[in-house]
């Protein structure tokens, strides 16, 4: 009796870990780290507009001033297009803003290395510095525009995105760029697959920024996509373009819970 009962409770804590397992998670906030901050762009932020992620017009997209352009040290060759960060103004009472509010923003571009200055006169984006190159209008929401450059503490924080993540097809017959955004969750994404109604799926290898490729020739066929964020989740948008699409479309999918 007392074996049974074991095995019993064995399969049922199997069983649990199952169904556990497949229950989509959520992605939670990493420590805080300390960085600082400067910002461009404009007070408009137009000077923000397209960068390294290869997002575009970031207005229409989605973002709007609530970005950034990240250091060396955080950007990860790109792969980390698309991150959202709490970031807090600290430890400067002259320049920060009292109660040191939180602002919550999108990585969409890189802070190049300017090597012929100092890392601390100038050069804020060499390696290994950890930096935000904010858009001027959420600098002005932490820090006085006079201090041009403060302390921050910042965190990883989960993306909360409006819609489905979005995929927009470019390229021609035999060349497939995929531009993928509106990514929420952990909101950087580290694989993409593809597939044609005709097809497996086949994995796209990343061009730029958040811009995936596929040499196959899907024209004709309706297409789905399965995109894994960096904490291992992975999304499947089953048939969300028609097998009538044309390059130059944007098609919405299955967006990660948050």
């Amino acid at each position: 009796m007392a074996l049974l009962t074991l095995l019993s409770l064995a399969s049922l804590l199997s069983f649990l870990t199952l169904v556990h397992a497949r229950i989509p998670g959520v992605y939670t906030s990493g420590p805080w780290e300390s960085a600082h901050a400067t910002f461009y762009g404009g007070s408009d932020a137009s000077g923000t507009m397209g960068g390294a992620c290869g997002y575009g017009n970031l207005y229409s997209q989605g973002y709007g001033v609530n970005t950034a352009a990240l250091s060396t040290a955080l950007f990860n060759t790109g792969l980390s297009c698309g991150a959202c960060f709490e970031i807090k103004c600290a430890n400067d009472p002259k320049w920060c803003h009292s109660g040191s509010p939180s602002i919550f923003v999108t990585a969409t571009n890189f802070c190049p290395p300017n090597y012929a200055l100092p890392s601390d006169n100038g050069g804020w984006c060499n390696p290994p510095r950890p930096h935000f190159d904010l858009a001027m209008p959420m600098f002005l929401k932490i820090a006085e525009y006079r201090a041009g450059i403060v302390p921050v503490a910042f965190r990883r924080v989960s993306c909360r995105k409006s819609g489905g993540i979005r995929f927009t097809v470019n390229g021609f017959r035999y060349f497939n760029l995929v531009l993928v955004t509106n990514v929420a969750g952990a909101g950087d994404i580290v694989r993409v697959s593809i597939k044609g109604s005709k097809t497996g799926w086949m994995s796209m290898s990343r061009n730029w920024g958040q811009n995936w490729q596929s040499n196959a020739v899907l024209v004709g066929q309706s297409l789905s996509f399965r995109v894994t964020g960096s904490d291992h989740r992975t999304s499947t948008s089953w048939n969300v373009a028609p097998a009538n699409w044309q390059f130059g479309q944007t098609f919405s999918g299955r967006n990660f819970r948050i």
